[in-house]
């Protein structure tokens, strides 16, 4: 059974990704071994999507690669 890491305490910074615009703001939570949490800084309280380490990790590539 997978649990859901405690969040409560992570800190939240805009993905290198984002371009950083006010409306296109993806943030992600370090410190996390073999996970990626990631939000919509837009909607902070909202639900947060977590992701194992090496699916983000060829998400980035992918969209570096497609940039």
């Amino acid at each position: 059974m997978t649990r859901t890491p405690d969040l409560s305490t992570a800190v939240w910074r805009k993905s290198s990704y984002s371009e950083g615009g006010a409306n296109d703001c993806v943030e992600v939570a370090d410190g996390y071994p073999g996970i990626v949490p990631v939000r919509d800084s837009k909607a902070p309280e909202g639900g947060v999507l977590v992701f194992g380490a090496s699916s983000w990790s060829a998400f980035a590539q992918g969209v570096k690669e497609s940039a």
